[in-house]
C-alpha cells in the first residue's frame, strides 16, 4: 500500500508521515519547503524533511511543487493503482500573506488541489483522498452570533445553540468575508466535495480549528501556539491584535488529528465534510495562552497590543466534532489544552537548544 502525503515535511505532514509508515504504508512525501518562501528562514521545514528521510524506512521525499501537474503526473504514473491514500496538507497557510500574493496563494491552495484531484481519479480513482481544509471556509460569519466579552474571553450566549458543542457544519460559507487564503480554501474545499460526489470517490473535506503539536516551525503569521510558544522561550515580543486578547480558538494536537484521518481511511465515505479542532475538550483566549506560557516556561511573557485586529479573523471558534463522532465512535482525543501548551513548548525548546 501507498500513501502520497502532500506537505510532508509540516505539522500534519511529517505527524503522517511517521503514523502511515507505522501502519505499514509505504510513503511518498511531496514538500518544496514553500513555508520558507512564505514566511522566511525560520519558518523553513527543511529540518523536518531530512528528520524522515533518515528516521523513516519507507519514506521516500520528492521535492515537487503541488503546482505542477506534470511532476505531479510522474508519480502518480509510476505507483497508479497501489495508491491507497493520498493526504493533501500542502498550502499556503496566512490570511495575511494571500494578500500579498494572491495569484501564488490561489495558485497553491485551488490549483495545486485540483491537480492532486485530477491525477487521483486518473490514475488511482479507488484511493481515499483526505484534504485539510479550514474553518476560514466559514469567512467571518462567526463573528454575527451573539457573543459576550466575560473577562479573559469571548464566549458565545448560553442560549444559543452552538454553546454546547460549538460550530456545526450548518454554518453558512456565502454573504461573508472569508479573506483571500480563506476564499482559495472555499476553491479548493468545494472541488474536493465535488470530485466525490461526481466522480463517487471516497473524498474528505476536514475543516481545521487551530491545528498544532511540538513539530510546528512556528512563524508570525502562521502558528497560533507555535510562534507564541517560542516567544515566551526566547523573549521576542508577541503582538495581540484586536478583540482586547479575548479571541477564542479550539487546538487540536497533530496526532488527535491524523488519528482521525485514520479512522476515515479504514472507513471512507463519499464526498464529505468535517468541522475538526480542539471542540470544548481543547481551547483557549489569547490571554489564556498566555497565562499557560507563563505558567509552563516560569517567565514573564513580552507582548504588546494593537486595537487592529486582522482582517476576517474570528471572535469565537470553537468546532462542533458531534458530526465526525457519529460517523466514526472509537476516535477520541488525547490531548487537552495544557498537554497541547506543553508539548508545543517542548518542541521548540528542543529545536531552540539546536
Amino acid at each position: 500500500m501507498v500513501a502520497i502525503v502532500t506537505g510532508s515535511a509540516g505539522l500534519i505532514g511529517a505527524e503522517a508521515v511517521r503514523f502511515f509508515a507505522n501502519k505499514g504504508l509505504d510513503v511518498i512525501g511531496i514538500d518544496n519547503d514553500m513555508r520558507a518562501y512564505f514566511f522566511g528562514k525560520e519558518a523553513s521545514t527543511n529540518w523536518s524533511k531530512y528528520q524522515l528521510i533518515k528516521e523513516v524506512k519507507n519514506y521516500s521525499h520528492e521535492d515537487v511543487d503541488v503546482r505542477n501537474y506534470n511532476a505531479l503526473e510522474k508519480i502518480f504514473r509510476k505507483f497508479g493503482t497501489s495508491i491507497d491514500l493520498i493526504l493533501h496538507t500542502a498550502a499556503q497557510p496566512s490570511h495575511d500573506w494571500a494578500v500579498k500574493e494572491p495569484l501564488t496563494d490561489f495558485h497553491v491552495n485551488a490549483n495545486g488541489t485540483l491537480n492532486l484531484l485530477e491525477l487521483t481519479r486518473l490514475f488511482s480513482p479507488s484511493a481515499v483522498f483526505i484534504f485539510t481544509s479550514t474553518n476560514k471556509v466559514y469567512g467571518d460569519k462567526p463573528n454575527y452570533l451573539p457573543l459576550e466579552e466575560l473577562d479573559t474571553r469571548w464566549e458565545i450566549s448560553a442560549e444559543h445553540k452552538f454553546y454546547g458543542r460549538g460550530i456545526d457544519e450548518t454554518m453558512g460559507i456565502d454573504s461573508t468575508l472569508h479573506s483571500l487564503f480563506g476564499a482559495s480554501k472555499v476553491a479548493a474545499d468545494v472541488l474536493v466535495q465535488e470530485y466525490g460526489k461526481y466522480f463517487q470517490m471516497h473524498t474528505v473535506c476536514f475543516r481545521g480549528g487551530c491545528l498544532t503539536g511540538p513539530g510546528h516551525s512556528g512563524a508570525e503569521l502562521h502558528g497560533f501556539l507555535s510562534y507564541l510558544a517560542k516567544c515566551a522561550l526566547t523573549g521576542t515580543q508577541y503582538t495581540v491584535y484586536g478583540y482586547n486578547g479575548k479571541q477564542v480558538r479550539d487546538n487540536i494536537h497533530s496526532n488527535d488529528l491524523v488519528d482521525a484521518f485514520w479512522h476515515f481511511f479504514l472507513a471512507p465515505r463519499i464526498g464529505e465534510i468535517y468541522n475538526i479542532g480542539g471542540g470544548r475538550y481543547a481551547n483557549c483566549s489569547m490571554l489564556e495562552a498566555i497565562s499557560m506560557a507563563e505558567q509552563l516556561t516560569d517567565r514573564d511573557f513580552n507582548w504588546t497590543y494593537s486595537k487592529a485586529n486582522r482582517t476576517g479573523d474570528h471572535i469565537w471558534w470553537i468546532s462542533d466534532i458531534s458530526r465526525f463522532r457519529q460517523h466514526y465512535p472509537k476516535w477520541k482525543f488525547t490531548h487537552d489544552m495544557k498537554d497541547i501548551m506543553s508539548a508545543v513548548i517542548n518542541g521548540q525548546a528542543a529545536r531552540l537548544v539546536k
